[in-house]
């Protein structure tokens, strides 16, 4: 399996670089498993009930709870949308219409429509 990651807009990139290391080398793990494990267990990546194809990047840590929201275009290509630590049981609806917006303009912008 080789799946590719790519980020749509600037968002996750903010948000990686004002990660300490120990923070940006745990995201590089998960995102090693997503391109490369053939089933990705849903620990990592999860499917979100009831949105347009959205999908959630699990990211733990002793202190933080980091959720990466994410689609797939083609298959193998994961495009991130945006990222935020998750304080609650739920993702926050909020987080998941930034995540079906940026999807809905990736793919006007890449498709037409």
């Amino acid at each position: 399996m080789n799946r590719k990651i790519i980020s749509y807009r600037d968002n996750f990139v903010k948000f990686y670089k004002s990660q300490d290391s120990k923070i940006q080398e745990k995201i590089e793990y998960v995102f090693d498993l997503i391109r490369f494990e053939k089933q990705v267990p849903k620990k990592f990546l999860k499917f979100l009930e009831n949105t347009d194809g959205i999908y959630e990047i699990r990211v733990i840590t002793t202190f933080k709870s980091i959720r990466i929201l994410c689609f797939f275009d083609k298959g193998e290509l994961i495009v991130l949308t945006n990222c935020f630590l998750k304080k609650s049981q739920k993702t926050p609806k909020h987080e998941i219409n930034i995540a079906e917006k940026m999807k809905s303009e990736y793919m006007k912008e890449k498709y037409g429509g």
